[in-house]
């Protein structure tokens, strides 16, 4: 018999540019994503965030477990420009992860050209 919608956690298992952000989502590798995204060495994962909303060290525990191969992250705050939290900043900091918060397309422009010139870069881009 056959089963119901199965709804699997949103991930592509390697790294790529970001061709295109807007309408709610960002589109890479040939594919599209409606929501935000953390773009990680172990790949691309959806990321339960929205415009607005706060950041805390619990929406970056995947970044923190990654921290080994990270040394800059770029968070893409939405339209625009907010500060981090202490906590996350110290979080990052004590993982040796400089932290840089921007606006999403700035932040996804950035994250494109790093990772042209391979380096360990990451970035948590809310969707815009």
């Amino acid at each position: 018999m056959a089963k119901g919608i199965e709804i699997r956690e949103a991930h592509f298992p390697g790294r790529a540019p970001i061709d295109a952000y807007g309408n709610g989502g960002f589109r890479f590798a040939d594919m599209s994503h409606r929501g935000s995204i953390l773009c990680l060495p172990s790949g691309i994962h959806g990321w339960d965030k929205e415009e607005g909303e706060a950041l805390t060290v619990a929406d970056l525990q995947r970044v923190l477990d990654e921290a080994g191969d990270i040394e800059v992250l770029l968070v893409g705050t939405g339209k625009d420009i907010r500060p981090l939290p202490a906590d996350i900043k110290a979080a990052l900091k004590e993982r040796r992860i400089s932290s840089d918060p921007m606006s999403t397309g700035a932040a996804v422009r950035t994250f494109n050209v790093m990772l042209a010139e391979s380096r360990a870069v990451a970035a948590a881009l809310i969707a815009v």
